[in-house]
């Protein structure tokens, strides 16, 4: 079986359960695969470019399994290969670094680092942001002590986020596409969030991109938060409306936001979100790296073989 790995990523060839009559070849995700691979039955998938997967899709008539590294694989589904090709996602291949990320940007805000920033450029300490301070002082939380924290899209880098914000006293809560019990949280559903969402502190999105999921952050969600809160999105930049989060942003109704993701990427200069008040953004850099691709990748090669289902299959 010929098996495509990308050069996008360092995948460790020897913790692969490969057979003799296996053969691995290399190829780069940006590039037409050469002649002498468009046999392979197997490609992993990682940073390629709509047009290198839709020639792929056109051009490897032997192709079996795809297994993407991207939690969600919408730009591989949308190539054109055959429905008899199996397409498995890497979903739980990013829950830590997502994870750690959002984290990070939700403490960025709750600990008022872009403000401190800004005083350490102009050479000033900021007395008014040390010493004595009341716990929970008026307006936005300046802890997660005791703190709200909602996670809009309660899947597998939810349920891996979830207990680091435990870990520091907040209280936590899901949106998802059912209520129920997730992982020991309660998680409500879509079209009952507006309770939790009027009392949350921190709204986090991981939404996918989806027809169902696009501009899910609108005027309206954006009002119904108190004017204290702040929103994180690690999820996809399609799942909010970006200019009710800027307007909702200089009118005040909600204290702070941290974008990891943008509708388009990369953002332009122009873009007006550059210039929003109270809005962080960094480059789509929360995941980017997968974290033990190998045993994902080897899971379903011997699924392939018949040993055992598949992981991640998208329409298998």
């Amino acid at each position: 079986m010929k098996i495509l790995l990308p050069t996008s990523v360092e995948i460790d060839q020897g913790k692969l359960p490969l057979g003799e009559d296996d053969d691995v070849a290399v190829y780069d995700p940006t590039s037409p695969i050469p002649e002498e691979h468009v046999d392979a039955e197997v490609m992993v998938v990682w940073s390629n470019t709509d047009d290198q997967l839709a020639d792929s899709a056109r051009r490897m008539t032997n192709l079996r399994l795809i297994q993407a590294l991207l939690a969600g694989p919408e730009k591989v589904k949308k190539a054109g290969f055959p429905e008899d090709v199996v397409i498995c996602s890497g979903i739980g291949l990013h829950d830590k670094t997502v994870s750690e990320h959002a984290l990070a940007l939700t403490l960025a805000l709750v600990r008022s680092l872009p403000t401190l920033g800004e005083h350490h450029r102009d050479h000033h300490w900021a007395s008014e942001l040390g010493g004595p301070q009341p716990l929970h002082p008026e307006g936005p939380i300046t802890t997660l002590l005791g703190a709200q924290v909602t996670i809009w899209g309660f899947g597998s880098i939810g349920s891996t986020l979830a207990p680091l914000y435990s870990a520091l006293g907040a209280k936590v809560s899901g949106i998802a596409r059912s209520t129920g019990q997730r992982e020991g949280y309660n998680v409500v559903a879509t079209e009952e969030k507006d309770e939790l969402l009027a009392r949350t502190d921190v709204l986090v999105m991981i939404l996918p991109n989806a027809e169902a999921t696009n501009h899910a952050l609108d005027a309206a969600v954006l009002r119904t938060l108190p004017d204290s809160a702040f929103v994180i999105n690690v999820g996809r930049g399609s799942t909010v409306d970006e200019d009710a989060l800027i307007g909702a942003l200089r009118d005040g109704q909600i204290a702070g936001a941290a974008i990891d993701v943008a509708s388009q990427e990369p953002l332009g200069s122009d873009s007006p979100l550059w210039d929003a008040p109270n809005l962080m953004i960094t480059p789509h850099s929360a995941g980017g790296r997968p974290v033990d691709p190998e045993d994902l990748i080897g899971h379903n090669l011997e699924a392939l073989r018949g040993a055992g289902e598949y992981r991640n299959a998208m329409n298998a």
